[in-house]
């Protein structure tokens, strides 16, 4: 069975072993184990990694906290200095035992030396402490990192259980309207709204929906809105895709400016109008919302939920990657959203 690469990342034994892989490389080619004469000199060597290996490891369990929890860089400094000192006197004193002068490990002079245990202790410990500080940074990064977006699920699925209330809220309140005058509509417009419920439910649970089906939802909604106020509301709906069923969104991202068209720019007698505008090239989604406001508007019965839970949803799902433009004057209220849609088969950045 192969071993991903992500293995070594994620699984701390993983990456135990790739330090001891990595170090104890470094450490045979620098030592020219390549000539070593017989097992003894081997076993030795091993030995003598092992010593530094353990001088690693005194320094990552009981010197590291000093410098990553009471964050006090100058005392580790100095008890890292210290520890390398003790441990090269300690190696320097085990090569001038009788057992080792017969091996070849140690046959040229220089090794003998102390300045050479010195570097070898500090080498090891440079590569033995850096890729484990890499991976230590790595996991706390990794960490923050699913942790925010844990964070960023739970507030969009919160987000989401507001919203959802509020779209039932504002469709039983369109149906209840179309129902006073036109009776003899009501049950076919019950069953377009128990579609709309549909899928509304099942898309609750999704992080991304087809771009194709959240387009066919808000024609569904833009037509029930025409039989409530069609005779006296010129409504628009235009929707342009570059390339259909190749794009995602996230479930009713859009739906809350459309409602908010219809619920503010249909509140008179008078007439008005809606125009909606979905187009999509090369992934850029431009959603361009106009609706009229009337001069004399009557009440509107309104939570103030739909459009600031969206903004929000927008703003954790996209960051900063995104334009929103609202603009309002006497007789015009315009939104001009424009984002980036994720293609399906493409992974979430």
């Amino acid at each position: 069975m192969s071993i991903k690469f992500d293995n070594i990342l994620d699984n701390k034994w993983w990456q135990e072993i790739a330090v001891v892989a990595f170090s104890f490389t470094i450490y045979t080619l620098k030592n020219d184990w390549m000539l070593f004469s017989s097992l003894t000199s081997v076993l030795m060597g091993i030995f003598f990694y092992c010593i530094l290996y353990m001088h690693a490891q005194f320094n990552r369990f009981f010197l590291f906290p000093i410098l990553f929890k009471t964050r006090r860089p100058f005392t580790y400094l100095l008890l890292t200095l210290f520890g390398v000192l003790v441990f090269s006197i300690v190696l320097y004193e085990i090569t001038m035992l009788d057992m080792f002068k017969n091996l070849y490990f140690y046959q040229n002079s220089h090794q003998r030396s102390y300045l050479y245990q010195l570097a070898s202790v500090l080498g090891t410990l440079v590569c033995i402490l850096s890729p484990i500080i890499v991976f230590k940074f790595y996991r706390i990064h990794r960490k923050r990192t699913e942790e925010a977006l844990l964070f960023n699920q739970m507030q969009l699925n919160s987000l989401k259980g507001q919203l959802n209330p509020h779209f039932l809220f504002n469709t039983f309140n369109t149906l209840y309207g179309i129902s006073l005058e036109f009776p003899d509509r009501t049950p076919d417009l019950i069953m377009k709204v128990s579609q709309l419920m549909r899928y509304q439910l099942e898309s609750n649970s999704k992080q991304c929906v087809s771009l194709e089906d959240e387009l066919e939802f808000i024609n569904s909604y833009v037509q029930l809105e025409k039989e409530r106020v069609g005779y006296r509301c010129d409504i628009t709906l235009d929707s342009k895709v570059d390339n259909e069923n190749a794009y995602k969104i996230s479930p009713m991202l859009l739906i809350a400016f459309i409602e908010n068209a219809f619920k503010h720019g249909t509140c008179a007698i008078e007439k008005c109008f809606v125009q909606i505008f979905i187009t999509v090239e090369d992934g850029q989604l431009h959603l361009h919302v106009v609706n009229s406001i009337p001069t004399k508007q009557t009440d509107v019965v309104s939570t103030k939920i739909g459009l600031k839970n969206t903004i929000e949803r927008l703003n954790l799902i996209f960051g900063k990657n995104y334009t929103l433009d609202i603009q309002e004057n006497k007789k015009t209220y315009i939104v001009d959203l424009k984002l980036q849609l994720k293609r399906f088969g493409n992974e979430r950045s």
